[in-house]
């Protein structure tokens, strides 16, 4: 039974540490976070940070060396629907499936949904959520363009009902314009279904952006430098000299 103190704390994670033997690489060490349920937490950090590793720790794709993982106050052993992962791969899609079967696959595989009816439409209702009228229905991930296939892996994650959505620079690989409308969209799907989002980026403004608090890593290795507010009102635009301001104070946490 989930107690009265974790009513608000969707997800804590203490002292968190990963190592690698091969080769041997310290990626994080004593990480220390909490994530209240409706956040929108993102991730910034250098390169070689753990950002990435964070999540797949927390998705239970791979396995801390020390420290734990709740959630909903129950600690994570396994990977589970209730916490679903978009990635930065274009590619994460089952090109040989259509836009709605890609959808309606991991709904089948974990038995949401008391019908095939139930989980077509709503694959459907998710795909039209992210922006993808039914003439994507029938289309393969070819046929896509790379946006596209990020507004797809959207949907078939929300589609899941995850308690955590998990987000691995899933805009990385896409141009700006394009970016920018996928931002834009997230927003509207996060205020409309109130999931807690976990975003990792490496980009200062679009953690600005889109971001209810910021932690930033330091490296080697990975730890918590400082997790902030974000003291912003929405909408959010990077030419006010506040947006500016809080630029300049994660810049410069990211210079240490």
């Amino acid at each position: 039974m989930i107690t009265e103190e974790f009513n608000s704390r969707k997800l804590v994670v203490t002292n968190l540490s990963k190592r690698y033997l091969e080769p041997p690489v310290q990626a994080l060490k004593e990480v220390n976070f909490e994530v209240n349920d409706k956040d929108f937490f993102c991730i910034i950090g250098p390169s070689g940070c753990g950002k990435s590793t964070t999540l797949r720790l927390i998705a239970a794709f791979e396995k801390p060396t020390e420290g734990t993982i709740l959630l909903d106050g129950k600690e994570v052993r396994e990977p589970g629907p209730d916490r679903a992962m978009v990635f930065q791969d274009l590619n994460q899609l089952f090109p040989w499936k259509t836009t709605l079967k890609n959808v309606v696959y991991p709904l089948k595989v974990n038995k949401l949904y008391s019908n095939s009816q139930n989980r077509l439409e709503t694959a459907q209702k998710y795909l039209r959520m992210v922006g993808l009228d039914e003439n994507f229905d029938t289309a393969f991930p070819h046929h896509l363009s790379g946006g596209m296939k990020q507004r797809v892996a959207i949907a078939r994650a929300i589609a899941l009902d995850p308690k955590v959505l998990l987000m691995d620079e899933p805009f990385g690989s896409i141009d700006a314009q394009t970016r920018t409308g996928l931002q834009i969209e997230l927003l509207k799907i996060w205020d409309k279904t109130k999931k807690t989002i976990l975003f990792v980026t490496h980009n200062i403004e679009e953690a600005i952006l889109l971001g209810t608090k910021i932690l930033v890593l330091g490296t080697n290795p990975g730890r918590v430098l400082q997790v902030l507010d974000n003291p912003l009102p929405r909408p959010r635009i990077p030419t006010d000299p506040d947006f500016s301001k809080f630029w300049e104070t994660l810049y410069n946490l990211l210079k240490q």
